[in-house]
């Protein structure tokens, strides 16, 4: 007899589901007592008797049909039972199955297939409780929700130009195969996984094993074929790999022990020695997260499952996701449909973003536009240009523009004035946080100025002057005795010895300031090398103190000017040098007044420490500051830049130290072997200190605090902060001091409310106006790093933001950038395990905090538009510290966003 297929068919297997909902009725056990009398043909009109009845429950069985068997897989509520039903049918589907079986004993069970040894008239109660969480499990796959996890698990990270990456891959079998044979342990790197053998064995073991071959070299026919396998765009395809991987006796369960290696292959792969070592505690978490009935073994269909419902354990982290209804309506509402309009806007936004910057450069090229122009003309009515010619205007303006520049270049590194007009209104109309970029191009200015003003002298006016005739020198022998110089005499005379010598100062200057040399980009060989780097810039730049006493003498000596007061040079440059000497000395004396002492040392992963010192007295700062550190035994000139990275209202004042260099590493070496000194290998808890004995210990002098970009997030409604490894120290004073912040308006809420409560008079107008007189603002810290390692640094401030931010004020995200993309096979397991372990603990694998750590690199893109959707209308500050490479990402979203939407991003950035 041939029983018609029906249900769900696939060619490659002649196994065939088939779903009926029916009614059992009440007398069911008790009809057709003799169960051998009901055949194939019977099953039909039993299940359409069935359907009559509407006032009993409702259950759904789920048959196989193969050859010509039948096999019941499962018997589950029906969907349309009602929610009061379903505890009720659950309860009786055991009873429910056994009386199917009694009914039909011709009928398979399931598990008779999978287990020999299980006898068939007895029904293990475990397996119609998997089966239903299986059937679950393929109706979720057809969410949206996994739908858009179906494109995870990748093998090869481009999905692009197949036909150029396979060619890649013939390139590599050329050079890597011995005899036309590519060996196991190459296989990685020839499929471009050169730095994940490991993983990549266990994908050739894996794809070998289907081959039904034991095998440790291949031709490249076959891998070709495997190429193949790995690079397949189906999901299916893809998970059944990744099973493989584990499923190493090819039995298609995988154990707990299979599972731990997997996890120890993808760590590995990422260079996680953490979860390494933790592998057995994870695979133990998965198999109670899949395997609830403990058979001690999964099967495809459920990790299928775990990888689908990866989501459903990431709430905490969808705190920050919007719509895209509300995206989209944030840009339409926003963006005018005309041209001219949208150009309006786009105009606007650029004004408003760079208007404090351009007027002040507008201000100085007039500046020096209008000085040129006036000592152009003023050298062009003297008698002297009868000789000289236009060369001589020319060098005299270019000099009395390098007159204004050397006087406005001290300026902008004025650290205490610059620091003192951040905390007033001038910050609103100057760009405070460009004052070395502004520096930069003042020393740009002065560069092309030496080159107008000495070229013209050395190479025009000078040979003008030997080689003139004796009428023509008669007009200006009075300003050289009636003595005809020689170009010699001119160039070793006072003017010209200081004008060389100045030259060849700012030369070296200028050159070991540049970012390559200052940054150790350029290689030279001993004893050149020590031209390199932040010393050489720091010590040349003290030159400069030199050039200004000869740009004194040299503006003295004039040979056309003899009146004092023609003599404008020092007119220039006192009021700046006095103002910039002033600094120095109030720098020198309070670094003695400002002498801390060490309280603790806390030596971090990644070459990173940390400095917790007493606060000097009268020394008060604000979040987002850096102080200098000089420690005489290392050097007594010295001074280096750091973030502060406690809170104003500390007791304490903290630094986190990055070893990147001489005077760091010995700064380390100094306080962290010296005996006397608290030293610890593990993170310091928040606002915890160790009072010791600092006699005789290393000295070491603070200046500062000096203003930075971050000082100036409490005018911001909104925050997003971007800190790039040890660039994140700057926002960490921020969510400290915003914590302090929130505990104190709760600590006023609560007096406020017991007073008013036991006066009697509590009421709206009361509790409106409790947190008024500081309104906390909204923050989004996103702290990118690739070491793991990290997350130790500022441990115990993302555990003081999860214990009391009970508002949801402030917004952790992690990004590890050594760890593959969370769709990359590689890091797939890990992502399963990190949101199941959260969902279960509460604690995040990798920085063991409850932030959640995401893998790869944010997409920015992403991250503004949500917050743009989140805070229509508003203005948010966005501050970066880091590298430049991500700043002009970031600067550039900011404009963009700015334009697109009724949000407004200001950028500002600070470089470490």
């Amino acid at each position: 007899m041939r029983t018609p297929s029906f249900g769900r068919c696939s060619s490659s297997s002649k196994v065939s589901d088939y779903s009926l909902e029916f009614e059992l009725p009440e007398d069911f056990e008790r009809s057709s007592p003799h169960g051998c009398g009901v055949g194939g043909t019977m099953l039909p009109i039993f299940l359409s008797d069935l359907r009559r009845n509407h006032h009993q429950e409702l259950v759904e069985i789920t048959m196989e049909l193969e050859n010509d068997s039948v096999v019941i897989c499962n018997v589950a509520p029906s969907t349309a039972s009602n929610g009061a039903g379903d505890e009720a049918v659950g309860r009786s589907l055991s009873s429910i199955t056994s009386r199917i079986r009694r009914k039909f004993p011709w009928l398979k069970s399931s598990s008779s297939r999978t287990s020999a040894s299980s006898d068939i008239g007895v029904e293990d109660p475990v397996i119609p409780a998997r089966n239903a969480r299986r059937i679950r499990a393929k109706l979720e796959r057809m969410r949206s929700s996994a739908q858009r996890s179906l494109q995870g698990l990748r093998f090869i990270s481009k999905t692009t130009g197949a036909t150029e990456q396979w060619r890649k891959v013939e390139e590599r079998f050329t050079l890597l195969a011995k005899d036309g044979l590519l060996a196991r342990e190459d296989f990685g790197e020839c499929i471009g996984m050169k730095d994940s053998k490991e993983f990549a064995v266990g994908i050739f073991d894996a794809l070998a094993r289907r081959r039904q071959q034991k095998v440790t070299k291949i031709t490249k026919e076959e891998l070709c074929d495997f190429w193949l396998q790995i690079s397949n765009q189906s999901f299916d395809a893809r998970l059944q790999i990744f099973f493989d991987m584990a499923d190493s006796n090819k039995d298609g369960r995988i154990t707990r022990e299979e599972v731990q290696e997997l996890i120890m292959l993808s760590a590995s792969a990422n260079k996680l020695s953490k979860l390494q070592e933790q592998a057995e505690g994870y695979a133990a978490l998965i198999m109670e997260e899949l395997d609830p009935e403990d058979l001690g073994y999964i099967e495809l269909w459920q990790l299928e499952m775990l990888l689908l419902q990866k989501d459903r354990y990431m709430k905490y982290s969808r705190e920050l996701s919007t719509t895209s209804t509300g995206w989209s309506q944030n840009v339409t509402s926003s963006r005018p449909k005309y041209v001219i309009p949208r150009a309006c806007r786009a105009l606007r936004c650029l004004v408003l973003e760079h208007w404090r910057r351009c007027w002040i450069f507008i201000l100085w090229f007039v500046a020096i536009a209008c000085l040129f122009t006036w000592k152009f003309y003023q050298y062009q009515n003297r008698t002297a240009f009868q000789v000289m010619s236009y060369c001589l205007p020319i060098a005299k303006g270019a000099a009395e523009t390098l007159k204004l520049n050397m006087a406005l270049i001290l300026l902008p590194v004025c650290r205490n004035t610059l620091t003192w007009l951040r905390s007033t209104r001038a910050r609103s109309f100057v760009a405070f946080d460009d004052n070395i970029n502004f520096h930069k191009i003042i020393a740009c200015a002065i560069a092309i100025g030496i080159v107008v003003h000495a070229g013209n002298h050395l190479a025009c006016d000078f040979p003008l002057l030997v080689n003139s005739s004796p009428e023509q020198f008669t007009l200006v022998s009075s300003y050289f005795h009636n003595k005809k110089p020689t170009y010699g005499t001119l160039v070793t005379g006072v003017e010209g010895l200081t004008g060389i010598s100045m030259v060849a100062l700012m030369a070296i200057s200028f050159t070991l300031a540049t970012r390559h040399f200052r940054r150790n980009a350029v290689r030279l060989p001993a004893p050149f090398n020590r031209l390199t780097g932040f010393n050489a810039f720091w010590y040349s730049h003290h030159l400069l103190g030199l050039v200004y006493v000869l740009l004194f003498v040299h503006g003295s000596c004039l040979y056309l000017t003899h009146q004092w007061y023609q003599k404008t040079t020092w007119m220039y440059i006192s009021v700046p040098l006095l103002l910039y000497t002033a600094e120095r000395t109030l720098r020198m004396c309070r670094s003695e007044h400002y002498s801390v002492k060490i309280l603790k040392v806390s030596v971090l992963p990644g070459n990173v420490f940390s400095l917790i010192m007493s606060k000097p007295n009268g020394f008060r700062y604000k979040s987002g500051q850096y102080i200098f550190l000089k420690c005489p035994k290392i050097s007594p000139f010295e001074w280096h830049p750091f973030s502060i990275t406690s809170a104003p209202g500390d007791d304490c004042l903290s630094v986190h130290i990055r070893t990147v260099g001489d005077w760091t590493q010995a700064l380390k070496q100094l306080f962290t072997e010296d005996d006397r000194l608290p030293t610890v290998t593990s993170r310091a808890k928040f606002g915890q200190l160790m009072q010791m004995d600092q006699k005789g210990h290393p000295k070491l002098l603070v200046d500062g605090p000096y203003g930075a970009p971050a000082q100036d997030y409490q005018n911001y409604d909104v925050l997003l902060l971007v800190g790039l490894g040890i660039g994140a120290t700057p926002f960490i004073s921020i969510l400290k001091d915003l914590l302090n912040d929130a505990r104190k308006i709760d600590d006023q809420t609560e007096v406020i409310t017991e007073t008013t409560k036991s006066d009697g008079s509590f009421n709206s107008f009361t509790s409106s106006n409790i947190g008024r007189n500081k309104r906390l603002p909204r923050a989004y810290f996103y702290w990118v790093t690739r070491e793991p390692g990290s997350f130790e640094w500022f441990k115990g401030v993302m555990d003081e933001v999860a214990e009391m931010d009970h508002k949801g004020q402030i917004e952790l995200h992690n990004y590890l950038t050594s760890v593959y993309e969370e769709e990359d096979a590689r890091s797939t397991l890990l992502t399963m395990v990190q949101a199941l372990n959260h969902a279960k603990h509460g604690v995040d694998i990798l920085s063991g905090t409850p932030v959640k750590t995401h893998f790869a690199r944010p997409n920015w893109r992403e991250v503004f538009t949500k917050i743009a959707s989140k805070h229509p209308s508003s203005t948010v500050g966005v501050f970066y510290c880091g590298m430049p490479m991500l700043a002009k990402e970031l600067k550039k979203l900011s404009h963009e966003l700015s334009h697109k939407t009724t949000t407004r991003f200001d950028f500002h950035k600070e470089y470490f």
